[in-house]
């Protein structure tokens, strides 16, 4: 007769099988993300870059043409990302700052599977680094979201600084500075975070009873446009383009969507324009080559099938359109970001999501797919709807916000500084047709472009009599939607000294 130590025994034995099982089958997460990099890819149109890997990622599931940053700088894009929450709820407008700084409770999303027994892991760069003074450090990421952190740091950080080209020489982080190295992918910071990622596939692979959640950050294409020589050799200098007729665009701006200019790039000349353009290209490409590495890996292991794929950046960049460089715009090349994901048996290859999406959507949608519980503050929507069937529209627009002039640190997020600071917000609505911008809600100018007929944003219809009725409709719109962006009432984040504090570069 068996005894009771050996009926619990053998329930005890069932059970945990029945939890192994079941733990095997929820679906793994693998999140790529690249720093900086705009939507100058092949599966986004790109006609000069070449992207090989991420294209082929795009084939495999959805791609949303109409996706957008809330903040178009590292900090607080990443912050906010993260936690599923618009910046104004994060206290989160400027780098350097965390999120546990203002709201330190806040679960984030690779805390939230973490929390639900994931093996949650970061290679590179997640929350904000200082870049590239950072690498190989722990930069301002956040412990609590992750059980194991990788933090390579190769030649490009460790041994050829000293080689680079920068408009303000010795500074590089948040300068247009660039250099074709003559080591190859292996010795580049990007090369060895695409090993250790290969590493960490291959123990998961051994270890299936329990699922992961496997988040990649690349530098790449960051400045310094740091890449092996033979992707700069892939765009000859002589065939970059370079914008032209920014006089005549400019005209019709108001000083606000101008802000972004730094003055060091008035040192550029057409030559500088093309070497920038060829550097920051390569870096693309180099870095898209280390996703494949990984993608490989992951087919190799027999992984795929059962691991979402999401592969976006932080915010988009410029390449002179409008007379701008790198990003803190609201214009389309700023806060546009690239987004793919791939979900197996849920995703329909080679599909594209055309109904604006916001990265806030990130957490809740990976929650929804892997049966995690997400933090009832979050802010965002799911887009598993969108992933099942492409043609939903969701919430139909996106939001996104920077923050010009200077003043004191403030206390409290409100929707507009008080009277004796004169820092302000600039808020871009984006809708399937119009990209709408108020600075300071509109007291320092508005800006309306038609994308059915002016992609470029060429056109501020603004002040046209004849657009009077959809300016005062998206006016309306945008002032709605920029309420939501803040938590509710009482629940403000505690901002701390120096979080307003202008930074409009990296570091």
């Amino acid at each position: 007769m068996p005894t009771c130590r050996m009926i619990i025994a053998a329930i005890f034995c069932l059970l945990t099988t029945a939890a192994t099982a079941a733990d095997a089958k929820r679906p793994n997460v693998l999140f790529l993300m690249a720093d900086d990099l705009n939507n100058m890819l092949g599966c986004y149109g790109d006609p000069l870059v070449r992207t090989p890997n991420i294209d082929r990622l795009a084939a495999r599931g959805v791609r949303f043409d109409r996706a957008y940053c809330t903040f178009p700088l590292c900090g607080p894009s990443r912050n906010s990302m993260l936690t599923g929450l618009y910046p104004n709820s994060t206290g989160i407008l400027a780098n350097a700052q965390i999120f546990r700084q203002t709201i330190p409770a806040q679960v984030s999303l690779p805390q939230a599977f973490r929390q639900a027994d994931y093996f949650a892991t970061r290679i590179g760069k997640l929350y904000h680094y200082n870049v590239p003074k950072s690498i190989g450090t722990n930069g301002h990421d956040d412990p609590g979201s992750w059980e194991m952190e990788l933090n390579p740091a190769g030649v490009d950080r460790l041994e050829e600084e000293d080689q680079i080209f920068s408009l303000l020489p010795g500074q590089f982080g948040g300068t247009l500075s660039w250099y074709a190295s003559p080591k190859s992918d292996q010795y580049h910071t990007d090369g060895l975070m695409a090993d250790d990622a290969e590493w960490v596939l291959e123990r998961c692979a051994k270890r299936r009873e329990r699922p992961f959640f496997l988040a990649v950050g690349f530098f790449r294409p960051h400045t310094p446009y740091v890449s092996p020589k033979p992707y700069f050799d892939l765009y000859p200098e002589k065939a970059m383009p370079v914008v032209q007729g920014v006089k005549e665009d400019q005209a019709d701006i108001p000083p606000a969507g101008l802000g972004s200019h730094k003055k060091e790039q008035e040192k550029l000349t057409d030559d500088l324009r093309r070497q920038s353009r060829q550097a920051y290209s390569a870096s693309i490409s180099f870095m898209d080559a280390q996703v494949g590495r990984v993608i490989d890996a992951l087919d190799r292991l027999g992984l795929a099938e059962n691991t979402i794929i999401v592969f976006t950046s932080d915010h988009g960049y410029h390449m002179g359109e409008h007379g701008l460089w790198q990003k803190m715009s609201l214009f389309e090349e700023s806060s546009r970001v690239p987004l793919l994901i791939v979900a197996p048996s849920i995703t329909t290859k080679g599909t594209v999501a055309k109904s604006p999406v916001s990265h806030i959507d990130v957490f809740p949608t990976l929650a929804e797919l892997c049966g995690i519980k997400p933090p009832a503050n979050i802010q965002g929507q799911s887009l598993v709807p969108m992933l099942k069937d492409t043609s939903v529209a969701g919430r139909g627009w996106a939001i996104t916000q920077v923050t010009r002039g200077g003043g004191p640190a403030r206390a409290a997020v409100t929707t507009n500084v008080s009277a004796n600071d004169n820092r302000y917000f600039g808020y871009t609505l984006r809708t399937p047709r119009w990209r709408y911008t108020e600075w300071d809600e509109g007291r320092k100018g508005r800006e309306l472009y038609d994308h059915e007929s002016d992609p470029r944003e060429l056109t501020n219809l603004a002040d046209k009599p004849e657009h009077a009725k959809t300016v005062e409709e998206l006016s309306q719109k945008i002032r709605e939607a920029s309420k939501t962006t803040f938590p509710p009432s009482g629940e403000t984040p505690e901002l701390k000294p120096g979080l307003w504090a202008p930074s409009l570069t990296e570091p």
